[in-house]
């Protein structure tokens, strides 16, 4: 058996996602059934200090000889370091991942990958010309669960897809969770709902509608949505969305005109207010909901971590209400918090010499920032202008 792939990581910024994902790194890869790849955390920096750096590294354990950095700039320009996880608010992604690019590194950056499409494009336009791999870290896609979804519904087993519906929603009491300044509000930092939660909301309804097609067959979706602003920032705290995706995945209605495709509704749904699991103990149950022509996909929430899905099969038509239910649980423990898969799935690209992933292509993230775009534009939400701005270097 041949040597794991060593991925050599630099961590930029020392949040609490940063932290999941480099406890996440440092766990033994058996423990998830993974012998091919290992990663090392080689560098972390923080615009703050150094010495914030050298804490992050001390609480997450991080082995001896992780650099410590005081700025970005530094630690880009460290030898040691194959590819940069960028862990900063959507606000600065785009000049933090130009920075890394323009180094040479390769580059993991957090969901949502950009404020714009524009931006996303620009940071791919580079990573090509520049043969750098770059991804947009949507850590649910590289889940089993999420990938056996998939191949469920492209093996035919949910018949036609018609709709989807999926939420991601926290019920927090916004004025004093969050004020005027926390991130989730900031619009100096992008804040609001939709680019934070609405995201995963998104991620199902692309996942399921979209990515199960032939590339060929995927067609962007038509958007109709509404956006309820934060009184005190103008953040969106309440967003809703519906998405028609023309071609959508299983056989086509008999009579349809064209015979191939049919269309299918997306609704995604993300709010500051009201929770998507209010009691904390998913008494609710399903997050997401895939419903086809041959029955019905539950995903229990929270949609950006979910840990169980079940097949609900259709009845025959006038067999509905007789028998018994056939319901299909399907559990999918997580041996950590689950951020190594996508960090796995970079190790194996450039182990590969990939430059984006199959599982989270530059089209499909761009095309989904458009539609964020779209539904920013219907609901009136700007950000700042600076942190729209394809102007790079620019001082945030």
């Amino acid at each position: 058996m041949s040597s794991p792939y060593t991925v050599r990581w630099g961590i930029i910024a020392t949040g609490m996602i940063a932290d999941l994902f480099v406890k996440d790194l440092l766990l033994d890869p058996s423990t998830r059934d993974v012998s091919d790849v290992k990663h090392e955390v080689k560098a972390v920096a923080s615009s703050s200090s150094a010495d914030r750096a050298k804490r992050f590294i001390e609480e997450c354990k991080v082995p001896e000889g992780a650099a410590a950095y005081g700025s970005y700039e530094e630690l880009v320009k460290d030898q040691n370091v194959d590819i940069v996880y960028v862990a900063t608010p959507h606000s600065h992604h785009y000049q933090n991942t130009m920075l890394c690019l323009e180094a040479g590194k390769h580059v993991l950056c957090e969901k949502s990958f950009t404020t714009n499409a524009a931006q996303a494009k620009r940071l791919i336009e580079t990573a090509k010309a520049k043969n750098l791999f770059l991804m947009e870290a949507v850590w649910t896609r590289f889940f089993p669960l999420s990938i056996q979804i998939r191949k469920f519904i492209e093996d035919g087993n949910l018949g036609a897809v018609h709709r989807v519906i999926a939420d991601n929603s926290f019920g927090d009491n916004v004025e004093e969770k969050y004020g005027t300044t926390h991130r989730m509000i900031n619009m100096d930092l992008a804040g609001g709902c939709l680019l934070d939660l609405g995201i995963y909301s998104i991620t199902w309804l692309f996942q399921t509608l979209y990515h199960t097609l032939p590339p060929p067959s995927r067609k962007p979706p038509k958007v109709i949505s509404a956006i309820t602003p934060y009184h005190a920032t103008g953040a969106d705290e309440m967003t809703s969305m519906i998405l028609t995706f023309p071609s959508a995945p299983g056989p086509a209605p008999a009579g349809t005109p064209d015979g191939s495709s049919h269309p299918a509704h997306g609704i995604a749904l993300t709010n500051l207010r009201v929770a998507s699991d209010p009691d904390g103990f998913n008494t609710c149950k399903p997050a997401i909901r895939i419903q086809g022509t041959a029955g019905e996909i539950q995903v229990d929430g929270p949609a950006f971590r979910p840990r169980a899905w079940r097949f609900i099969k259709a009845k025959a038509q006038g067999q509905k209400g007789t028998g018994e239910p056939e319901v299909e649980e399907h559990p999918c423990e997580i041996p950590g918090h689950g951020m190594f898969w996508e960090a796995d799935e970079c190790g194996r690209c450039l182990r590969d010499g990939k430059v984006e992933s199959a599982g989270m292509g530059w089209e499909e993230s761009v095309v989904i920032m458009e539609v964020m775009d779209e539904v920013r534009r219907q609901g009136g939400v700007k950000y700042p202008e600076k942190i729209e701005s394809l102007e790079y270097p620019l001082a945030l």
